[in-house]
């Protein structure tokens, strides 16, 4: 039998269309139970796959500190992410919950 081989995982690899993106970021947070974080990641991940210079820029960030904002390690502001969001050519929409 052969040797297996395996390579890592990188999200952003698959991340093509702003439809998938949309499908991605929606995914996760539905994931994320409240950890903002993740969140952050799953940003990072469609910068990333967007271009993360591009994505700065359109932010009006620098790249340094939009890659430490979307690292997961730490909990980026509120404008921060809507201005990410904005740059990625998402939105964000609220739905009711149902009880």
């Amino acid at each position: 039998m052969g040797k297996i081989t395996t390579t890592r995982y990188d999200v952003a690899e698959h991340l093509r269309t702003p439809e998938e993106m949309a499908a991605y970021l929606e995914a996760c947070m539905e994931e994320a139970n409240g950890d903002a974080s993740f969140i952050a990641k799953a940003l990072g991940d469609i910068a990333r796959a967007k271009g993360m210079a591009q994505v700065a820029q359109a932010a009006g960030l620098s790249r340094e500190s939009l890659y430490k904002a979307l690292s997961g390690e730490r909990n980026p502001g509120f404008d921060t992410i809507l201005k990410v969001i904005g740059a990625l050519g998402l939105k964000l929409h609220a739905e009711a919950i149902s009880s």
